[in-house]
C-alpha cells in the first residue's frame, strides 16, 4: 500500500502541502490546469523551486484577479461539484470545507451554512484544499498519516481581528490531534486549510515502520534566517496489515472511588474529555465492606498522561490513581456531510477491516436539525443514515 507520512516540524498550510506534492511527484502541468477544471480559467498558478533555510523547496502560488472575499460553503460545494472532480476527491473536500465551517460556526454561534467563510472562501483557499487531496489521489495516495504539529505562537491578524496563534478555529480543527506550542517568534505556522486538511486526511500517527520511495518540501510564505519553514511529504510503502487498524500504545488510568458524589465525578469526567483526554468512563463497582462505588478510567496518550493523574488526584476524593500501559486498534475515520430537510448533518464515517464502511450521524448536529425542524431525533438519525447510504 502507498502511503503519505506528513512531516509538519514548522506548520502546515494549503500552499505548503500542495509545494510538497510537487516534490514528490505531481505533475506540475496537472496542477496548472486545476484552476481550469475548476472554472477559474483566469487563475495562473506559479510553481518554482525556492531556499528555505539550506534546503530546495517547491514553492506554489496562484495570481488571483480580483474575486469575492469569501464564500459561504454552498457556493464552493457548487464550484467543486461541477468541477469533474472523483467522488473520493469531491467527498473528502466536501468534508474539508464543512469541517472549517462547523469550527467557525462554533465559534461565532452560528450553524455552519450561515458562516461566510472569508480567508478559506477565497479562491486560493479552495484551490489548496481541492488540489491537495486531488493531488494525493492523483499520486495513487491510499492512506495519509502525520505526526504533531508545531503550531507557531503569538498573534495572527484575521478578518475577525487580531487573534492569538493557533486561532480560536484553527485550533478546534486540531482537537485530538497532538500540537507543540513554538517555536518562539514564530507566529502563525498552522492555517485554517492546513488545518482542514489535517482533520479529514489524516489516520493518525505515521506507523511504527514503513518504506520511504520519495520525499519533498513545501515552501512556506514565511522565510526565516535560522531554520527551514516547510512541509516535508514523504510518500512510503507499507503492508495493509500494518495500517490496517492503527494500533498504538497508549495510557490507562484507573482509580476507584466510593465517596464521591456522582454529579460531581461526571463533571470531572466532562473537564478530563474537555482537557483532551482520549476516552473518558466511568464503570459501577462494588468495593470493600460491599459498598457500592465508581471506577473512573481515563483513556490518554502518555505524554498526557502526568497531566490527568494530577486532576484526578485533585479534582476527585481517590487517594490514588493506577497506570497501565494499553494497546488500542483504532479503525480510520472521516467525517463526511449529509443534507437532512435542507440541514447539514455531519456523518461520522470508519473503513471496516476487509473493506466496507459504517457511518453514524453526530448527535449534536441531529440534535440542531430536530429542534430546528420539530421532527424526533430519531427521525433524523434515520433519514440521514438513509441518505449517506444513497449517496
Amino acid at each position: 500500500m502507498r502511503i503519505a507520512v506528513l512531516d509538519p516540524f514548522s506548520g502546515i498550510a494549503g500552499d505548503m502541502f500542495l509545494g510538497a506534492l510537487v516534490g514528490v511527484g505531481l505533475d506540475r502541468e496537472w496542477l496548472r490546469a486545476l484552476p481550469e477544471r475548476l472554472g477559474l480559467g483566469d487563475v495562473r498558478v506559479d510553481i518554482r523551486e525556492v531556499l528555505r533555510g539550506q534546503l530546495a523547496c517547491w514553492k506554489v502560488e496562484f495570481d488571483i484577479p480580483p474575486q469575492p472575499h469569501g464564500r459561504h460553503i454552498a457556493e464552493i460545494r457548487r464550484l467543486v461539484a461541477a468541477s469533474g472532480t472523483p467522488e473520493p476527491v469531491r467527498r473528502l473536500a466536501d468534508a474539508a470545507f464543512t469541517a472549517i465551517a462547523t469550527a467557525e460556526g462554533e465559534m461565532h454561534g452560528m450553524s455552519p451554512d450561515e458562516v461566510h467563510l472569508h480567508e478559506v472562501g477565497a479562491v486560493d483557499a479552495i484551490l489548496d484544499i481541492v488540489g491537495s487531496i486531488w493531488g494525493l489521489h492523483e499520486l495513487g495516495i491510499e492512506r495519509v498519516f502525520c505526526g504533531a504539529l508545531r503550531v507557531g505562537d503569538g498573534t495572527v491578524r484575521a478578518a475577525h481581528g487580531i487573534l492569538p496563534v493557533p486561532a480560536p478555529a484553527t485550533l478546534k480543527l486540531l482537537e485530538g490531534h497532538p500540537i507543540r506550542p513554538g517555536p518562539e517568534g514564530a507566529g502563525e505556522l498552522v492555517t485554517p486549510t492546513g488545518a482542514a486538511l489535517v482533520r479529514v486526511l489524516s489516520a493518525g500517527p505515521p506507523p511504527a515502520e514503513y518504506v520511504p520511495v520519495a520525499s519533498g518540501f513545501g515552501a512556506g510564505t514565511k522565510d526565516f534566517a535560522d531554520r527551514a519553514n516547510a512541509l516535508r511529504i514523504v510518500l512510503a510503502d507499507v503492508t495493509v496489515a500494518e495500517v490496517d487498524g492503527q494500533r498504538e500504545s497508549l495510557e490507562m488510568l484507573v482509580a476507584d472511588i466510593d465517596d464521591g458524589s456522582p454529579e460531581y465525578l461526571a463533571a470531572v469526567a466532562d473537564e478530563l474529555r474537555d482537557a483532551g483526554a482520549l476516552d473518558v468512563v466511568l464503570v459501577p463497582v462494588v468495593m470493600k465492606k460491599g459498598r457500592p462505588g465508581t471506577r473512573i478510567e481515563v483513556l490518554c496518550r502518555a505524554d498526557q498522561a502526568f497531566d490527568y493523574e494530577l486532576r484526578m488526584l485533585r479534582d476527585t476524593t481517590t487517594i490514588g490513581v493506577r497506570r497501565l500501559t494499553v494497546t488500542r486498534r483504532a479503525l480510520e475515520r472521516t467525517v463526511e456531510a449529509v443534507d437532512v430537510l435542507g440541514h447539514r448533518v455531519a456523518m461520522k464515517v470508519v473503513a471496516l477491516p476487509g473493506g466496507g464502511r459504517r457511518a453514524k450521524p453526530e448527535y449534536e448536529d441531529v440534535r440542531r436539525v430536530a429542534l430546528a425542524t420539530g421532527r424526533p431525533a430519531t427521525d433524523i438519525f434515520d433519514i440521514a443514515r438513509r441518505a449517506w447510504e444513497r449517496a
